[in-house]
């Protein structure tokens, strides 16, 4: 049966957690009894959560699986001051409990299909391998048609995600080609270098021809894009997501005075919580314990989603709202600052 209804979340149990590099897991997600398939766009994320010591908290993470299967894929790696991150890289046995919102987001293979050239290029870095993953797995299971070109970069070898997995996709199938790149591939006989507009064209032929769906670390998927550009791509091919906000947007301050002080109000929970101007909302919010969920945390998810009933707010991101729900006040908390007194409502 289907995992997930539109307004639950589902109980799932850690069932196995491997190390795929030194710094990143993969964990596999389920039911005890297996009685559950999961149905989602290859692409998109699911917001996990997870009882930290502290509270429970949420985070969105890509799947890598296939769709249709009775086990969710994930895989985490640790980051500098990854809060959930690093906590499921350390902590998170096989049996634990998590809860898991049903899968969102844009940037998938259905909604955002190849053309009728049927080529298509994955480009990723980091962990921003998981949702091209589990894109490539999809087409090789239901669309044999596709011709992929995967580029992966590294700084090594041994820190490539799903290393073993795409050098087996590569030698079953003839339209699956596995192009890595590495800063440093000393004692492989893998090419060394940044992956720049050279590299893409060495790396994927034909690129201009094909779809490209992107997924890294933003200053890689900003000079990817300038590539692309300076190569007359047809933008209207090209896909990309991230969950790291972007530094200018991390940097756009509100009018006002840092550190001059203003109020949170959030009547229907009943608290008034005091913010240094230029905060952000989502930070304020979670200070006054009002129950918001939080899981990217770079205004792409959507779950943050709150109305500003008195007040205003500045917002770097709307990537998820209507613009009805933005007429009408919305915005997103983690990627809203606040410069005076602000009312919120969280429906």
């Amino acid at each position: 049966m289907q995992a997930w209804s539109n307004s639950e979340s589902v109980e799932l149990t850690c069932l196995k957690k491997w190390q795929e590099t030194a710094d990143t897991v993969s964990v596999e997600l389920g039911s005890r009894h297996e009685d559950m398939v999961f149905d989602f766009k290859p692409g998109q994320f699911i917001t996990l959560g997870i009882n930290m010591p502290e509270k429970l908290d949420y985070r969105a993470y890509s799947i890598s699986s296939l769709a249709g299967q009775p086990r969710l894929k994930l895989t985490v790696k640790r980051v500098n001051q990854g809060l959930m991150s690093n906590y499921i890289v350390d902590h998170l046995d096989e049996g634990d409990q998590v809860s898991a919102l049903k899968p969102a987001g844009a940037f998938n293979c259905i909604d955002c299909p190849p053309t009728a050239t049927k080529k298509v290029t994955l480009i990723s870095a980091g962990c921003g391998i998981t949702p091209v993953m589990a894109m490539a797995q999809h087409w090789l299971e239901n669309e044999k048609d596709v011709d992929i070109d995967f580029i992966h970069t590294a700084n090594n070898r041994l820190e490539t995600i799903y290393f073993h997995e795409l050098k087996e996709l590569d030698r079953q199938h003839s339209n699956f080609n596995f192009k890595l790149l590495l800063n440093d591939s000393k004692g492989t006989d893998y090419p060394q270098g940044y992956l720049d507009k050279s590299w893409l064209e060495r790396l994927a032929p034909g690129i201009v021809s094909s779809t490209v769906y992107l997924c890294g670390p933003v200053g890689f998927m900003e000079d990817i894009e300038s590539y692309l550009k300076e190569m007359n791509f047809d933008m209207s091919q090209f896909f990309q997501e991230s969950f790291t906000p972007s530094e200018k947007d991390s940097n756009n301050a509100v009018e006002g005075s840092q550190g001059d002080v203003v109020k949170i109000m959030v009547p229907s929970f009943g608290v008034e919580v005091e913010a240094e101007s230029d905060s952000t909302l989502i930070d304020a919010l979670e200070k006054g314990g009002v129950p918001v969920i939080a899981a990217c945390r770079s205004g792409i998810c959507g779950s943050c989603k709150c109305k500003v009933t008195k007040g205003s707010i500045t917002s770097s991101s709307t990537e998820t709202l209507t613009p009805e729900e933005i007429e009408q006040g919305f915005v997103l908390a983690c990627s809203s600052k606040v410069s005076g007194d602000v009312e919120i409502a969280l429906s």
